[in-house]
C-alpha cells in the first residue's frame, strides 16, 4: 500500500512538473508578447514564471529520487562483494532521506519565516519560494523510505509511469 502511493505521488508530481512547464512557457510567451507587440511589458509574468520554475524543480527532484534518477556512486558499489553492496545502497538512501529531512527543516525555517512579506510583482507571500523545498524535501524523505523496505524485502521500487 506505501509503495502504491508514492506510486501515485510520483505519477502526481510528474503530471505537475510538465504543467508547470506549460505554464512557464505560456508566462514566458505572454510577456514577449505583451513586450515587443502590445508594448506594455506584463511585470507579473517574469515573476511567475520563476516562481513556477521553483515548483517544477521540485516536483522533478522528487520525481528522481523515487525512479534512483539521483547520483548513487554505482560505480564504485558495484566493486564491492555483494552483501556489501545492499548495505551501501541502504546507506545511500538514507542518506539522500536525511538530505530531504533538512530540506524539510530549513525550508520550513525560511519559509515561515517569510511568509509574513508580500512579493512585489505577484500578490502572494514570500515565503512561497520556499514551499517547493518543503514539499520536494518531504516527498525525498517518503521516497528514500520506499527504496529502504524495497532493499530490505530484496524488491525493487519500479518508475510510477511503467
Amino acid at each position: 500500500m506505501f509503495t502504491k502511493l508514492c506510486a501515485a505521488l510520483s505519477k502526481l508530481c510528474l503530471m505537475l512538473a510538465v504543467i508547470g512547464l506549460i505554464a512557464v512557457v505560456l508566462c514566458v510567451q505572454w510577456q514577449v508578447i505583451g513586450r515587443y507587440i502590445l508594448n506594455d511589458t506584463p511585470t507579473w509574468a517574469e515573476a511567475l514564471a520563476m516562481l513556477l520554475v521553483l515548483f517544477v524543480t521540485a516536483f522533478g527532484l522528487a520525481v528522481g529520487v523515487r525512479d534512483a534518477g539521483h547520483i548513487g556512486l554505482e560505480s564504485l558499489v558495484v566493486l564491492l562483494p555483494e552483501r556489501w553492496q545492499h548495505r551501501i545502497e541502504i546507506l545511500i538512501h538514507a542518506l539522500v532521506g536525511t538530505f530531504g529531512v533538512l530540506m524539510v527543516q530549513s525550508g520550513w525555517m525560511w519559509m515561515t519565516a517569510k511568509w509574513g512579506e508580500k512579493k512585489p510583482m505577484l500578490p502572494v507571500p514570500d515565503g512561497i519560494d520556499y514551499l517547493p523545498i518543503v514539499i520536494a524535501g518531504a516527498l525525498i524523505v517518503l521516497f528514500s523510505i520506499e527504496h529502504i523496505i524495497a532493499l530490505l524485502r530484496g524488491t525493487v521500487v519500479e518508475p510510477a509511469w511503467n
